[in-house]
């Protein structure tokens, strides 16, 4: 296992990720944090581990700097930046396209919260790098008008028991062109704190890249 912190250059400032790359890695992994988070969150990079030990690489970003943190956490403006997050995602898939480790590797996006929404859209201004996207409690009806154009496979995973995030997965879902799934964990709530339900989450995540991923080559160039 590869593993080392790297930054993502994004609109003159650079964002810390932690890059962890196994042997024969069959793809990797860019993970989109929700609102309020950062790529030290405890959910995503438990999943992260999960999608590791099934033979992807993964890179975990923070989407803000600490600057910018800390301006968010004064005004909660700066997680519902869509296009913005977006922007930095698209830029962390070309930097995985730029290395020599990654660049031959397919590239998935997993989106949390409102992460999920810049990973839809950053999967659209990216159709030929991006091969699928997972989100987990997500809130893919903010990508909007974007939400058609994604062209990679998409798979929404939603706790059961929380409601009206559900809701909002399954209108989304509607406005979806590409391949897509709907995947509820029973009695799970936003965040998943039930027993059992983030390795569920894990385990639907793994499938999904191991079927959309493994057979996906990025283009050339």
């Amino acid at each position: 296992m590869v593993a080392e912190s790297v930054e993502v250059p994004s609109g003159g400032v650079r964002l810390d990720g932690d890059l962890a790359v196994p042997p024969d890695a069959r793809g990797v992994v860019l993970f989109a944090h929700g609102s309020g988070s950062s790529r030290h969150s405890p959910r995503n990079r438990a999943v992260a581990e999960g999608l590791r030990g099934a033979g992807f690489g993964t890179l975990l970003m923070d989407l803000l700097t600490p600057a910018e943190e800390l301006e968010d956490t004064a005004t909660a403006r700066l997680r519902f930046d869509i296009a913005l997050l977006a922007g930095r995602l698209a830029d962390a898939v070309d930097l995985l396209g730029a290395r020599t480790d990654t660049a031959d590797l397919p590239v998935g996006l997993f989106g949390a919260s409102t992460g999920a929404a810049a990973a839809l859209v950053a999967a659209a201004e990216r159709p030929g790098r991006v091969a699928a996207v997972v989100s987990r409690g997500g809130r893919p009806d903010l990508a909007g008008d974007a939400l058609a154009q994604v062209t990679a496979p998409v798979l929404l995973v939603v706790g059961g028991d929380d409601g009206t995030v559900l809701d909002l997965n399954r209108q989304a879902a509607g406005r979806l062109r590409a391949v897509h799934g709907i995947h509820v964990v029973p009695g799970a709530t936003h965040l998943f704190p039930e027993p059992g339900a983030l390795e569920e989450v894990t385990r639907a995540a793994a499938g999904w890249f191991q079927e959309h991923l493994t057979d996906h080559r990025p283009p050339a160039g």
